[in-house]
């Protein structure tokens, strides 16, 4: 490292373009970044991997913050130094509605903030919620691509698995919470507090709210998941680009 890189992710101190895809994996990243035009590796670090490119003549970051709500704002942070104003992260959730499948889309309105660091950043009763105009744009890029979803609030959860302590599934299902992940209110509250765009589109790929949920039936790596984080890296990516097209 040296003084021309942040030390978390290993990204320039500047210059990064102000629009931005934020993903959980190292992977993912590279495989979003291998559709970009002129697509070259910013900066790599732990489990954070940066990209800039263009789509669709439009300049674009492409990061990877990893597993969890602490992880992800220190690369939020970073991001933000570099230049980056806008995130929408394209992540996995479980559903917590039987009607709601495995490579189903969803857009999330708010979230819940059980994200174990939010809570060290401001009082409780501050929202989680994704910027006004980040719904709307997924929701038409959705529409656009011919790719069904669903809208709604979504639980990010610190904790993957469950251990003593109940989840307080019930009562979440009665509030109408539709999916759970582990970052989105972190991303929410963190461009909350710093005057930033956010805004999350979750595939999923599994059910949270069985009987039977565990590690032993948790299978992330199918093909309908696999195509449906596909078809929604075409729906960010026309969405992110959409807004900045209305912020000229």
């Amino acid at each position: 490292m040296t003084g021309s890189t942040l030390p978390v992710t290993g990204i320039p101190r500047s210059g990064l373009p102000p629009l931005a895809v934020v993903v959980g994996a190292p992977q993912r990243a590279t495989d979003i970044a291998a559709r970009l035009d002129n697509a070259e590796l910013a900066g790599e670090n732990r489990e954070y991997r940066t990209y800039t490119g263009s789509w669709r003549g439009t300049e674009v970051t492409v990061a990877s913050h990893g597993v969890g709500g602490p992880g992800a704002v220190c690369s939020f942070a970073e991001l933000t130094e570099a230049g980056v104003r806008t995130f929408l992260r394209l992540g996995t959730a479980g559903s917590l509605r039987k009607d709601i499948h495995s490579g189903d889309l969803v857009i999330a309105e708010a979230a819940v903030r059980d994200d174990g660091v939010s809570q060290q950043l401001v009082p409780a009763e501050y929202p989680a919620f994704a910027t006004a105009e980040t719904v709307p744009a997924l929701v038409g890029s959705a529409r656009a691509h011919g790719v069904p979803f669903h809208r709604g609030v979504v639980w990010t959860r610190a904790a993957f698995s469950p251990g003593v302590l109940r989840l307080p599934m019930r009562e979440y299902l009665a509030a109408g919470v539709i999916a759970i992940e582990m970052e989105l209110s972190a991303l929410f509250v963190f461009a909350g507090l710093n005057g930033l765009a956010a805004g999350g589109a979750l595939v999923i790929d599994g059910n949270a709210a069985g009987d039977d949920v565990g590690p032993s039936t948790y299978d992330p790596h199918r093909d309908v998941v696999a195509d449906g984080v596909h078809r929604a890296g075409s729906v960010v990516l026309d969405a992110l680009i959409g807004m900045g097209k209305t912020d000229e």
